[in-house]
């Protein structure tokens, strides 16, 4: 308690040096939107932008090609226009003309700015591919370019893209925040301080960030879309990272923060009755947003060191592990049953190929998972504990997953590690199994897909799992340009997940925001990404 008091306290001192402009002058806290990211912002180089606290932030800072709404449509970013050839393989943007970047010393003008032109979204692109730079964010573009000279400026308002095949999602694929516009400037002039440092064309710009504690940006009144400002948006935005959800949550309802994001089984009964609705005494301070979430909860196994396990390395026992749960009660237990449970495969509700008629998965059997452990043929007795690597945030899913297992005889350990550990160890393919979750990159379900493609390393294969006929249809797949018959082809996919049982499935989430009564204009969207154009504050 003394570490999270220190902790609150120098997050208030921060927070009121920002507040202040000159001595005695205080800024109208109804222009400052303040919000709670539980993990820390660990770069602010959108290469980098591999969890969502960063690319909340990337959001408000960058701007790419292509966007979506809140419908979850492709619409024009940077690009005001585009066309795509016949063979599907040749992009072409023409940009708008309108554009600057925030203005910063790494631009040796008078103006400390310059026009964005496309020989800046060429840059960007073959950056994110250079390996000297080591994006997590490579894979994007992995054998769908053949190289930078994939990234063309034909002139100053018209990118192209050439690409070694076709790849249907590739719209898609460009609204994500690995592919935000940076300019070659920055990059040189701050070298590996560019982590530190954001230059974008963004709704906001920079104008503090305080490592691990907090970040502050400000409005760019230079934004080349002036209809951004018609809804009045926050002027500042004050980012903090309160490592406990529960106390961001006081802090909310103390009025210190306007929204946080997220749910955690240990409050959720503070805020939320049996039925997942908003408790009437927390009514008058607090807004509840639940909202579709394209996010699919699950606990991986290593399908490479599963090889070399008496018991994971059998089809049938993975099976009988994923048969074991009770998903619902899960849910019901620890969210209030918030979230829908992950029946239907690794894609989740929300996309539109998602059919669980297609595509039937697990439910809750404990008859069928133990008649699967006997069709291995394992004594039990004798084979080491299966062992969850998870984090806190998760200890009580992992805690619950634990003992349905145990309920088939399967003994079961978990080993908790610091989220960033946990996430190396993914990396790396040293952990056998490992609680994890995925969230679409873009709302097509090849985004899901790609998480067991052969040809990808880790990230995002990090089961390491391969099969041919799974390439072969993915590869089909990826060019098929008829809705009706690529969905097919993502049923015969989800199919060979399920069956061969590289995770097991959880559940697909549910955005949980909570936020101040006094935050009017609040929208979400499936990716549940933060956009502010439309939010404002009012006093009650």
């Amino acid at each position: 308690m003394k570490r999270i008091f220190s902790y609150l306290t120098a997050s208030l001192i921060i927070g009121l040096i920002f507040i202040t402009c000159k001595p005695g002058e205080e800024i109208d806290q109804s222009l400052v939107f303040k919000y709670n990211q539980p993990n820390i912002v660990t770069s602010l180089d959108p290469a980098f932008a591999k969890s969502q606290n960063n690319m909340w932030v990337m959001n408000h800072v960058y701007n790419t090609l292509v966007t979506l709404d809140d419908s979850l449509k492709v619409i024009p970013g940077l690009a005001k226009s585009w066309n795509i050839s016949e063979d599907g393989k040749t992009y072409t943007f023409h940009l708008r003309t309108d554009v600057f970047f925030h203005k910063d010393s790494c631009f040796k003008t008078v103006t400390k700015t310059r026009k964005l032109t496309a020989e800046d979204v060429s840059y960007s692109f073959s950056r994110l591919i250079d390996n000297s730079v080591n994006s997590p964010g490579s894979w994007i573009f992995k054998e769908k370019v053949t190289g930078a000279e994939a990234f063309q400026a034909l002139d100053d308002s018209t990118f192209r893209i050439e690409l070694a095949s076709p790849f249907v999602p590739t719209m898609g694929m460009l609204t994500m925040q690995y592919c935000s516009i940076v300019p070659k400037e920055a990059v040189d002039f701050y070298g590996k301080d560019i982590r530190l440092r954001m230059v974008g064309t963004g709704p906001y710009k920079q104008k503090r960030w305080i490592e691990n504690q907090n970040l502050f940006l400000e409005i760019n009144e230079d934004y080349f879309d002036k209809s951004y400002f018609s809804s009045h948006p926050p002027r500042y935005i004050k980012t903090s990272f309160i490592p406990d959800k529960q106390i961001a949550v006081l802090e909310l309802l103390k009025g210190n923060l306007d929204l946080v994001s997220g749910l955690e089984s240990s409050f959720a009964n503070e805020l939320l009755d049996t039925e997942g609705k908003l408790r009437a005494d927390k009514a008058d301070k607090i807004v509840y947003v639940r909202t579709p979430f394209l996010n699919t909860e699950y606990i991986g196994i290593n399908q490479k060191l599963a090889k070399e396990h008496p018991a994971l390395q059998h089809k049938k026992f993975r099976q009988a592990l994923n048969w074991a749960l009770d998903r619902k009660l899960m849910l019901e237990s620890l969210r209030n049953g918030v979230g829908q449970s992950a029946t239907a495969g690794f894609t989740p509700k929300g996309l539109p190929s998602f059919d669980d008629t297609e595509t039937p998965g697990y439910h809750y059997d404990v008859e069928k998972a133990r008649d699967l452990i006997k069709e291995v043929g394992l004594d039990l007795t004798k084979i080491p504990p299966i062992v969850i690597n998870t984090n806190a945030e998760y200890m009580d899913l992992a805690t619950f997953v634990a003992r349905q297992w145990e309920v088939i005889g399967v003994k079961t350990t978990i080993e908790l590690m610091d989220t960033g550990i946990l996430r190396e160890g993914m990396r790396n393919s040293k952990l056998l199994t490992f609680r994890a979750s995925w969230i679409a990159d873009y709302p097509d379900a090849e985004s899901y897909f790609t998480v067991f493609y052969s040809k990808n390393p880790a990230p995002p294969n990090y089961t390491n799992f391969s099969n041919a006929q799974f390439d072969r249809i993915y590869e089909l797949a990826i060019k098929e340009t008829d809705d009706e018959k690529r969905y097919e082809l993502y049923h015969q996919l989800e199919r060979i997940l399920i069956d061969e049982a590289p995770v097991i499935f959880l559940f697909y989430d549910e955005s949980s925001i909570f936020h101040s009564v006094k935050l009017k204009g609040y929208t979400n969207n499936g990716l549940n990404m933060l956009n502010l154009w439309s939010l404002y504050k009012v006093e009650e």
